[in-house]
């Protein structure tokens, strides 16, 4: 388990550093999971290796939801006075994250030449 997780966190922090390096637009778990997937493609034992511990993860996702749910209480008092505008922003965020979401799916669908499911 300790190999996984240093290899994940490993993944994650040179892409930070990459990112914010180079000044890169890209965040930099992104980038890590970016080399993550570039070591599964050089090394496909990997993924037999990470899956108990990624598992394990998955399993308490939830547990992940608790410090921001802390945080939205503790700011009641702002999103009170600015509900209106938080709202937008959400709808707005969400619109266009589905509509990101049908587009790559059907650039994809496109690609790989499957028009059916």
């Amino acid at each position: 388990m300790l190999f996984s997780l240093a290899l994940l966190l490993g993944c994650q922090l040179v892409g930070e550093i990459v990112t914010r390096g180079a000044g890169l637009p890209v965040p930099g778990p992104v980038a890590g999971l970016a080399l993550l997937l570039a070591l599964f493609a050089v090394r496909p034992q990997l993924v037999a290796a990470l899956r108990p511990t990624t598992s394990v993860i998955l399993a308490n996702l939830s547990l992940l939801f608790v410090p921001a749910g802390v945080g939205v209480i503790g700011n009641l008092d702002v999103i009170a006075q600015d509900w209106a505008a938080l709202s937008a922003v959400l709808l707005v965020s969400t619109l266009l994250s589905m509509l990101a979401a049908v587009g790559t799916f059907l650039a994809v669908r496109g690609l790989t030449g499957r028009d059916s499911a």
